[in-house]
């Protein structure tokens, strides 16, 4: 599920950033084949150019004014994609304890069952917060690192605590983005609600 956002409007689609991101989403049944073959040292490549380019297409988007509704879409899709693919890949290699697959899934299944709520009072998004870029930008760095001695075995020294540290920051931040969306639908619910019954008073 992609973070819950406010759609956009304007720009060009057919620019540097909106390309980037559709290169992540090519390479994310390729990341997919790599890890589940045991083909590490791709699926760790896959990983870091995959951050680099979500962070590079911001900066262009930014620097350049390329923002579009289409890259607003594309980029959450492709981070969410990622955490999905790769946190199954990693739990069905044994890389990461199945709790850890739940708990991060979880919160995604929990979220698209606060959206679909949301409807019914005519939200169809929220603004994304810095918690949320923050969450996925720690997990995005954590992924490699956690997968990274499996790939070179002179690593395992530092990389294992290192990429657990940053998975267990990443999950904590999750969760507490999480805790603000929900947070943040239920006010604008209530505001929409009151301005509703308030329109049902008026016409009385």
């Amino acid at each position: 599920m992609t973070e819950p956002t406010v759609a956009p409007t304007g720009g060009n689609p057919w620019n540097i950033p909106n390309l980037l991101s559709v290169l992540r989403l090519i390479a994310v049944p390729v990341f997919l084949w790599a890890i589940l073959t045991h083909h590490d040292v791709l699926a760790v490549v896959i990983l870091v150019a995959s951050g680099l380019t979500d962070w590079l297409d911001g900066k262009i988007a930014r620097a350049f004014n390329m923002t579009s509704r289409l890259g607003e879409l594309l980029d959450p899709i492709a981070d969410r994609l990622y955490i999905v693919t790769t946190i199954l890949g990693l739990g069905i290699r044994g890389v990461v304890p199945w709790w850890l697959v739940v708990a991060l899934l979880g919160r995604d299944v929990l979220l698209a069952i606060l959206m679909a709520w949301a409807r019914r009072f005519g939200i169809f998004g929220v603004p994304v917060q810095f918690v949320g870029k923050m969450a996925t930008f720690a997990l995005l760095c954590a992924f490699p690192v956690v997968l990274l001695p499996h790939a070179v075995d002179a690593t395992t020294i530092w990389a294992r605590p290192l990429g657990w540290a940053l998975m267990t920051w990443g999950l904590g931040l999750y969760w507490f983005s999480a805790v603000v969306y929900a947070a943040e639908i239920e006010q604008i619910a209530r505001a929409n609600g009151a301005e509703g019954q308030e329109a049902i008073d008026g016409d009385d």
